[in-house]
């Protein structure tokens, strides 16, 4: 409440008319080149305690969506460990922000489209945090394309191997590690139900995400680990002035029924959710954050 007795408007106006100006970035795009910085919950997102104790892995933790839920699970008590690919500069500022929250922090750089990388990301984190208790596979890569000549059989293969291959290969080598009560989160999109042309790698590998997470959650339920998955709309992180054409860009999540991109910070609680013992029932579950488009 204000001074004068009145509620406060919700800060997240700011969010409904962003300029989306963005000089093009090639990939990896740096979060710390944007001019229109992503909130991860900086100053809005405060802990109750939720994963006290616990033992996090984030893959694409150094920005957008993985820097967003690597600051909610630490100052929900975690020891959070993030993985990336080469963006040091936005990895350090991941650092200090989770380093601030007074537990254990590891941040281990490499392409995971490589399955031993993965098996690395995997045996560091439990040897330096002592265990592994969550584990969230956000990183991914996409490119848009207008035709199909312009989408070649190389990135074909590589948007495979980092958005699906990776998936794989991190809970295969991270399944001896996950005690009854772990849980296993994949992010997944409104891509893999409302696909666009121009993103059709990207939005395969999403559909098969979903695919995914629903089979492994059969497996997890006999050792008592839970596999869900979330399915963003529109988020606004790095990943889009890199990734998509100009005009694209400035349009950018204006087409959904609340008319903006979510921001990361909207999105981070819904992994806490899924990362707790509030969602001890729920498995096998895709969380739609889409700003109102209905997922069948």
């Amino acid at each position: 409440m204000s001074k004068q007795g009145q509620i406060e408007k919700d800060p997240r106006e700011k969010y409904e008319k962003p300029p989306f100006d963005e000089p093009r970035q090639p990939p990896p795009a740096s979060e710390r080149q944007m001019d229109t910085k992503p909130d991860h919950g900086e100053q809005s997102y405060r802990g109750t305690g939720k994963l006290l104790g616990r033992k996090a892995l984030i893959t694409g933790g150094d920005s957008g969506i993985g820097r967003a839920v690597a600051l909610a699970f630490a100052r929900e008590g975690a020891d959070v460990s993030f993985s990336f690919l080469s963006e040091e500069d936005d990895a350090r500022e991941t650092e200090s922000l989770l380093e601030k929250e007074g537990h254990k922090v590891l941040s281990i750089s490499g392409d995971l489209s490589s399955e031993p990388h993965c098996r690395r990301v995997i045996g560091e984190t439990v040897k330096e945090l002592g265990g592994l208790d969550i584990l969230v596979n956000n990183a991914a890569f996409q490119m848009e394309h207008e035709s199909m000549e312009e989408l070649t059989i190389e990135e074909w293969d590589y948007t495979f191997k980092t958005n699906i291959y990776a998936m794989f290969f991190l809970c295969r080598a991270a399944w001896e590690h996950l005690e009854k009560g772990s849980s296993i989160i994949n992010t997944t999109s409104v891509q893999a139900y409302q696909p666009s042309p121009k993103l059709l790698a990207y939005a395969s590998t999403k559909g098969a995400i979903v695919t995914f997470t629903k089979s492994l959650s059969a497996l997890g339920i006999k050792k008592g680990i839970r596999v869900n998955a979330v399915a963003p709309g529109p988020v606004w992180t790095p990943l889009i002035p890199a990734t998509l054409g100009e005009d694209h860009v400035k349009q950018f999540g204006k087409s959904t029924q609340m008319g903006r991109p979510a921001q990361p910070a909207e999105l981070a609680p819904t992994y806490v959710f899924l990362a707790s013992d509030e969602s001890r029932f729920v498995t096998g579950a895709v969380l739609d954050l889409t700003g109102g488009e209905m997922l069948p």
